[in-house]
């Protein structure tokens, strides 16, 4: 009885406590709940970048007003803080270059412009005055060359009317002579008188004296009509002289109104770029927006061309982020992927596996990826607002521009694949890259943050040793 009653309490006391058997239980429960999440439990895979808010459109950025010309600084129109519209005046500058330093220059260039205008009018005024006088020149050679010729055909008449004088003269001494012989036959048979024998001599003598007369005056009008020649020829000589004369002072005319046409527009360059410069001393608000800076305070301080003066802030709703990732992370981004954003100063939860259940995070689409780096294995990604997910209400639109503005701090987290729990805890434990399917992310897929298809074929990549 008594060694019974000893093994029935030895048993007693080997049977295990009821807590053992729930904490086996317990453990064995949580280990296979373990293994179905690391089988089943999705896990967003991301790149992670960091960098700052900035305005997507360069036209919008901020922009640094510079001197555009060498001066002093004579007066500030504008405080820091100010908003300012676009063409609104916010300093002047005092020209200190000596090409520019007196103040009536554009009076004085103005004056030699109306000068040279003047001087062109007046070669235009000549050129008139010559062409009228060229013009006559002209009617006066078309009547002057058919006078002379007119002339030579006078003197011509007067060669024929000369040789048919000539003719009768002969004629008249022929029969003169005839005369004369038959009457000094006659006179010296004592068959005619004296008188008649010197009659018919006298007759002779006249007809001699006639053929004579004849002979020169045909030579006379000979000689007429080589004059008459002559002076046809000088006549156009002299006329063509005239001509040639006008025509020179003609050219000389308009090679000075080219001449002055050129100072004409050499003088406005001046004006022009005299006047540019004028308007160049007056510092202008490029954009319309705020002045957040101003760099060159002191009145009186000189200032190189192309120095900054201030800063103004455009006034714009344009919103990006630009972030930098590693060279090693770059070729798994491409444009398109979505991106969860965390800004300074916006209280935010993010988990990184799962984004959905983020909270203080927005959302983003990457716009562009630089096709260099910084200098320093690091490349610039811009992301710009998911406009689709905001307008289905899928998303938080990004805070305003009065609180997220330019220059502040941003971590973003660029969303590639889905894979499971345990594949991913199995990939960070042998460094090994993430997966990359080929097309980015499409936003327009409930619950679909990296954009995967079953149809695409991933993309490998060499593990980095």
């Amino acid at each position: 009885m008594r060694t019974g009653f000893m093994n029935s309490q030895s048993q007693q006391q080997l049977v295990s406590p009821r807590f053992f058997s729930w904490l086996v239980l317990w453990t064995s429960f949580m280990l296979f709940l373990g293994v179905v999440a690391l089988i089943f439990v999705p896990w967003q895979q991301t790149v992670i970048g960091k960098g700052k808010v900035t305005v997507f459109s360069p036209m919008q950025r901020p922009q640094g007003v510079e001197a555009q010309i060498s001066g002093r600084l004579k007066k500030w129109y504008v405080m820091e803080g100010q908003t300012v519209q676009a063409g609104q005046l916010i300093a002047d500058l005092v020209d200190i270059d000596p090409k520019f330093l007196d103040v009536n220059q554009i009076q004085t260039l103005e004056a030699q412009r109306a000068a040279l205008e003047a001087r062109k009018s007046a070669a235009e005024t000549r050129i008139v005055a010559l062409q009228r006088q060229m013009s006559a020149l002209g009617q006066s050679r078309q009547s002057a060359i058919p006078g002379a010729g007119e002339k030579i055909g006078q003197n011509q008449d007067r060669i024929l009317a000369a040789q048919q004088g000539l003719t009768a003269a002969r004629q008249n001494l022929d029969t003169a002579l005839f005369n004369y012989s038959r009457i000094k036959e006659l006179y010296q048979k004592g068959l005619r008188s004296k008188r008649d024998f010197e009659l018919a001599d006298l007759d002779k003598v006249r007809a001699q004296t006639g053929v004579e007369q004849a002979e020169a005056q045909l030579r006379v009008s000979q000689r007429d009509v080589k004059v008459a020649q002559f002076d046809q020829g000088k006549v156009s000589g002299d006329t063509a002289a005239a001509l040639a004369n006008v025509a020179v002072s003609m050219a000389s005319a308009q090679e000075t109104i080219a001449s002055t046409v050129s100072d004409i527009a050499k003088l406005n360059v001046d004006i022009q770029n005299l006047r540019q410069r004028t308007g160049q001393r007056q510092i202008k608000a490029p954009v319309t927006g705020k002045v957040v800076r101003l760099l060159q305070v002191g009145s009186g301080e000189t200032v190189s061309e192309g120095e900054v003066l201030a800063v103004v802030v455009p006034d714009t709703k344009d919103q990006a982020v630009e972030l930098y990732v590693s060279d090693w992370d770059v070729p798994l981004v491409s444009e398109g992927r979505l991106v969860r954003l965390q800004f300074a100063g916006w209280p935010a939860i993010q988990f990184s596996g799962w984004p959905m259940i983020a909270s203080g995070t927005f959302g983003g689409r990457v716009a562009v990826v630089d096709a260099v780096d910084d200098g320093r294995g690091r490349y610039r990604i811009l992301v710009k607002p998911d406009l689709k997910s905001i307008a289905a209400g899928k998303d938080e639109p990004w805070p305003s521009g009065n609180y997220l503005r330019p220059g502040t701090e941003a971590t973003g987290w660029i969303l590639l694949d889905r894979v499971p729990l345990g594949y991913e805890l199995w990939r960070q434990f042998n460094a090994f890259p993430p997966t990359l399917k080929e097309k980015p992310a499409d936003s327009d897929k409930d619950g679909d943050y990296a954009g995967e298809s079953e149809k695409e074929k991933p993309v490998k990549r060499k593990v980095k040793k």
